[in-house]
């Protein structure tokens, strides 16, 4: 007695359309853009002096941030470095756009006050009068 079995036809492996799955991986991604939040972190980390009589210093449309730092470089111009002649040269540039521009000054509570007096000058001696203070209120 022969047993017949019946023969298997071999089956092409499934297609796999590759344009879809491209699409999909797109509208996921543009999702994950879209609800993702993203922390702005400041570029230069401070730890400022705290004073009980804390004077406004909120960031205006035209002002310039200074920022002196414990560590060299000292002095930063909007997050940027700043040697001493270049920060004279970049105020002297604001002043003569507009004199009626504030400078905040940020100063690191370990930074020298040579470096803050000297920045304080330089702003003064630029044209800009203004030239604020930015401390953390006393706890």
């Amino acid at each position: 007695m022969v047993m017949k079995f019946l023969e298997r036809k071999r089956q092409k492996p499934p297609t796999i359309i590759i344009i879809s799955l491209i699409d999909i991986l797109i509208v996921l991604l543009i999702f994950m853009m879209v609800t993702t939040t993203f922390k702005q972190r400041p570029v230069i980390n401070l730890s400022l002096p705290q004073s009980s009589s804390e004077a406004s210093t909120q960031i205006e449309s035209e002002s310039v941030i200074v920022s002196i730092t414990a560590e060299a470089p000292h002095v930063y111009l909007n997050d940027l470095p700043m040697a001493e002649a270049a920060l004279d040269e970049a105020l002297r540039a604001i002043a003569q756009r507009n004199a009626s521009t504030t400078v905040i000054v940020r100063s690191d509570q370990e930074a020298p006050v040579k470096e803050l007096v000297r920045v304080m000058d330089s702003a003064r001696s630029s044209g800009l009068k203004q030239v604020k203070l930015r401390t953390e209120p006393a706890q």
